[in-house]
């Protein structure tokens, strides 16, 4: 009878216990932009995200967690250790759509345009790179590359190299980050996604072998600067402070930060 009643009294500790930390994550309170001020938001660190997260840091009390991965920044508010991640719109869209528990609210940010980022001066690559995306974008490959991996589209036409393709001009190697679905991801060991296809478009259109190397998002203007990286491209955003430091080609697409909440 005493050993049934403390099995019993541990029976009823462990299902405590799990209430208990089935209860540790916050309702969400995060209903619209207005409601950003005091609170605590994720961002992927260097990004377009982070510098708008940034302002509310400044100027109306709310702290910002810095995450080197997207995926980090999604996790923590999973769990509870953030209120928001504001991030940009398609990756949140492939966040969601494998987390049942998120949503994104429809309050969006100011629209934004992706570049590929190449070394100050070296006009001649960038030329060059304007000369394929503008053929590219006339006869429809971009634009075939993005509908492969969003919308209605998604898996049905992934680029091909088109026969005969030659690369007498050596490699070039493109620096990213590859946690942002669906511009750059791992699948399997290869990375993929729109940025890295429409790099291989480019440079099969030039004649120079890709190669693509994996890195944090914040080390790939230094590593293209100081020649480590031919080019980067990882959904990066145009913007005036970075081109203080780095030069982009035309812009290849359109994009937005959201804000990611749990549904409940």
């Amino acid at each position: 009878m005493k050993k049934k009643l403390i099995s019993l009294l541990l029976v009823s500790a462990m299902a405590a216990a799990t209430a208990g930390c089935g209860s540790s994550v916050p309702a969400n309170s995060v209903n619209s932009r207005d409601d950003l001020p005091g609170k605590k938001i994720g961002v992927q660190l260097g990004t377009t995200g982070d510098s708008d997260a940034t302002e509310y840091e400044k100027n109306d009390g709310s702290t910002v967690e810095r995450y080197n991965k997207g995926a980090d920044a999604i996790q923590a508010l999973k769990t509870g250790k953030i209120d928001c991640v504001i991030i940009d719109q398609q990756p949140a869209e492939a966040f969601v759509e494998k987390n049942d528990d998120l949503k994104i609210l429809s309050d969006t940010f100011d629209p934004e345009e992706y570049a590929i980022c190449i070394a100050k001066g070296n006009s001649d690559l960038t030329d060059k790179f304007n000369s394929a995306i503008e053929e590219l974008q006339k006869d429809g490959t971009i634009d075939s590359i993005t509908s492969n991996y969003i919308g209605d589209e998604a898996g049905k036409h992934p680029y091909e190299t088109p026969d005969g393709t030659e690369y007498p001009n050596g490699t070039l190697t493109m620096a990213t980050n590859a946690q942002f679905e669906p511009y750059e991801y791992y699948d399997g060991d290869q990375i993929v996604g729109i940025d890295a296809d429409i790099a291989k478009a480019i440079c099969d259109k030039l004649g120079y072998e890709l190669k693509i190397e994996d890195m944090e998002f914040d080390a790939i203007i230094a590593a293209v600067s100081s020649g480590k990286a031919d080019f980067g491209a990882a959904g990066i955003t145009v913007t005036e402070d970075r081109k203080k430091n780095i030069d982009f080609t035309d812009t290849y697409t359109k994009a937005c930060q959201v804000i990611v909440v749990r549904n409940k």
